[in-house]
């Protein structure tokens, strides 16, 4: 065993109950070996005390339950959306208000491009502007020698130019959903969901695949997370190929790696018995740093993009409702196979029908392949009530809940999407703690930026954009807020033994901070200054 170090700090908490606060903490190995004031370890041996934090905040590393690995290599690609965003380097990219100054920010990136290579940009979001729509004509007006290919912030929708159109063989006479056309009867550029998607981000190389692999995406998302804060993530859909495997096992597994990841193998198009086998198989290959095994279904798509599956009465636009990514059958089948085998499955539920088609599918399941403990986690939840919690909380269902959305999306939904008295129920984190259920908010980085005290935050105020509380009796409290982003999303990933708390036993990942959390103003905790990681004993300075 190696040598005892004992950190100091001005403040630790710990989200343990027995110990809620200390001052030190001895690490050993990588793991917590005591904590409490200076003399902690002691009795252990000789320590080394070590005075680096001694003017920080300590708590539990965040733990981000729904993200993308894809949230540092998207930067690969030109920003095309209304809100101002900071890159893995800290860098700050102005957010634009205009369809004009995207397609001039678009043009300024095709000018600097090689002749023929397709335009890619991403984070666009049209629910965010008054004018037209974004459509084929304005990207053929950024040009029309290459592909360019837009995909929204929600990445269940993207918007195409005439030459992107062609490389698909996208025309009046295709008949595929999601495959948006004009008054002409030609397409138009927009194309919804995965199924009409895929073929033309097959063909200008927009892969989500090699956006999630490699080195170089693996250490960009380690960086993301370490100027947030998190040192457990999950990449929540992942398309993970052998070669992709060897390629994370080496880089995960390198001494100066800051991060846990935890991929969920993506399921869409998947034949369940052949997706549960693979999954068993990735599990045993399993690390410290690299924890694999669970799958992610998609069910539904975004309700700012009015794909999601909406119950009676709907969008208030009288939009069409949604589309299934995976059709309720599907869902059934996939829910049964993962319950049969033990994997644990987590389910992409934006919308109030598919929560609900995806209740009675695990519910169905259970019948068939009891699984106590199971922990299969309802990812976004956001339309979710009452009486789906409940239902949730008796099936042993964890959610992880949307908060950012409130804040970024929140007046578009009362305005445009489904109304307000649906929208102050949206994200109901306190239904879902008091009808029993274990739960985790979370940010769908890159959808939102990565920033665990900002989802808390959004939580306990429930504030949009525009300085409305958005349903003020689904607001939790701050601490209840900091066991989300910490213990909570730690148990929906099975890992609540290994972290999520500063206690003995488990592992030395903590988020350095440059205030108390508790102690500032509720409205001031988006606000608290992020000021690196330590990972497994190690500090990382952001």
């Amino acid at each position: 065993m190696s040598g005892i170090t004992v950190f100091q700090a001005k403040k630790i908490i710990t989200m343990d109950p027995n110990r809620p606060e200390a001052t030190h903490v001895a690490v050993q190995d990588g793991k917590i070996l005591a904590v409490g004031d200076a003399t902690c370890a002691d009795a252990w041996g000789d320590v080394i005390h070590d005075a680096q934090l001694a003017d920080d905040i300590l708590m539990p590393g965040f733990v981000e339950g729904h993200a993308h690995m894809m949230a540092g290599k998207m930067w690969d690609f030109a920003y095309a959306g209304y809100h101002d965003r900071i890159d893995p380097k800290g860098e700050m990219h102005k957010g634009m208000t205009t369809i004009d100054a995207v397609i001039e920010r678009l043009k300024e990136r095709a000018a600097a491009l090689p002749p023929g290579e397709p335009l890619l940009a991403w984070g666009f979001d049209p629910i965010f502007l008054t004018t037209e729509r974004l459509n084929k004509t304005h990207l053929d007006a950024v040009a029309s020698d290459r592909p360019v290919a837009v995909l929204f912030s929600n990445f269940h929708l993207m918007c195409v130019n005439s030459a992107a159109l062609e490389l698909a063989q996208y025309t009046a006479a295709s008949n595929i959903e999601g495959v948006i056309k004009g008054t002409d009867g030609q397409p138009n550029g927009e194309l919804q969901e995965m199924a009409a998607m895929f073929p033309v981000m097959r063909r200008v190389g927009l892969d989500f695949r090699a956006l999630s692999q490699g080195e170089d995406a693996l250490r960009s998302y380690a960086d993301v997370c370490r100027l947030a804060g998190v040192t457990t993530v999950t990449d929540l859909y992942s398309t993970m190929e052998d070669e992709d495997l060897d390629t994370m096992l080496r880089v995960t597994g390198a001494p100066d790696f800051g991060i846990r990841i935890v991929p969920a193998l993506g399921a869409t198009g998947a034949q369940p018995e052949a997706l549960a086998k693979r999954a068993l198989a990735l599990k045993a290959k399993s690390t410290d740093k690299l924890r694999l095994g669970a799958v992610k279904l998609m069910t539904d798509g975004s309700i700012q993009g009015w794909t999601g599956r909406v119950k009676w009465p709907g969008y208030v636009g009288g939009q069409p409702n949604g589309i299934w990514n995976t059709t309720p059958e599907e869902i059934f089948a996939l829910c049964e196979a993962m319950y049969k085998h033990g994997v644990q499955m987590h389910i992409h539920v934006n919308a109030d029908e598919a929560s609900e088609v995806s209740l009675d599918a695990c519910e169905a399941a259970a019948r068939k392949h009891p699984w106590p403990g199971a922990r299969h986690v309802f990812q976004h939840c956001q339309m979710m009530g009452l009486d789906q919690f409940k239902r949730a909380a008796d099936l042993g269902i964890c959610t992880n809940i949307f908060a950012n959305h409130l804040w970024y999306f929140g007046d578009q939904h009362v305005a445009l999407t489904i109304g307000k008295d649906r929208a102050e129920r949206m994200n109901a984190a306190r239904s879902a703690l008091d009808a029993g259920v274990n739960v985790a908010i979370h940010s769908d980085a890159p959808v939102t930026p990565m920033g665990p005290l900002f989802t808390a935050w959004s939580a306990v105020n429930r504030q949009t954009m525009t300085g409305q509380t958005l349903g003020a009796a689904q607001k939790i409290t701050v601490p209840e807020a900091l066991h989300l982003i910490t213990l909570g999303a730690a148990y929906t990933l099975k890992l609540d033994d290994e972290i999520g708390s500063i206690e003995t036993g488990k592992i030395a990942d903590f988020a350095i901070l440059g205030a108390d959390p508790l102690a500032v103003a509720p409205e001031d905790l988006k606000d608290v200054p992020v000021r690196g990681t330590v990972s497994g004993g190690r500090v990382l300075r952001a």
